[in-house]
């Protein structure tokens, strides 16, 4: 199919589409889309990937590429090129019979995890605790169960941030609230 046999001085010669044989038409097919520049240079390239890859000798690719630089259409262009990879040509993987020691694979390395903000702000709300004299305590009591709750959703880091912020928090809150019932004890002795 797609070979033309000429007959003279009693030998056949076959000629490949490639080299101007023409295939047989049909009566009753419609005429073949003419090509354009860029299908002919398109068709070119794949003769280049052909003749770097050692799929066509020299004189090989300057027939086709003669040809395909007179072709007018699709049909011609698509003949000088179908016996030819249209894209690079896939290598072979290889595949290690024996399975490859972890110590030889690549890391994956694990995506980062964040450290949750809030429990650092508890963190931080109770080391002011002293410094702002107690006023910090509470926030670092809410931020610190806020961020406990967050953490054990999402598996961010800083539960020790977390409840280092509650018990400087709890700490300061029970210190005021014992000065401040050791204050009112003092104050109805001495009336």
């Amino acid at each position: 199919m797609g070979r033309t046999v000429e007959r003279g001085e009693g030998r056949d010669v076959a000629f490949q589409p490639w080299q101007g044989g023409q295939p047989a038409q049909p009566w009753n097919q419609v005429p073949a889309m003419r090509a354009s520049h860029a299908d002919r240079e398109r068709a070119v390239d794949v003769l280049k990937a052909g003749f770097a890859e050692g799929r066509l000798s020299q004189n090989e690719y300057e027939q086709r590429l003669t040809r395909a630089y007179q072709a007018q259409t699709h049909a011609e262009l698509q003949m000088l090129v179908s016996d030819l990879p249209m894209g690079p040509v896939p290598q072979a993987q290889f595949v290690p019979q024996r399975p490859v020691p972890a110590t030889f694979l690549p890391m994956q390395m694990p995506p980062p995890v964040t450290t949750n903000s809030s429990a650092t702000g508890a963190l931080v709300c109770g080391l002011m605790t002293p410094v702002t004299w107690g006023l910090t305590a509470i926030p670092a009591v809410i931020l610190g169960h806020k961020a406990r709750a967050e953490i054990r959703r999402t598996g961010e880091r800083g539960d020790g941030q977390a409840i280092t912020g509650l018990v400087l928090g709890w700490l300061a809150i029970g210190g005021w609230s014992l000065m401040f019932l050791v204050w009112i004890l003092l104050a109805a002795v001495n009336l």
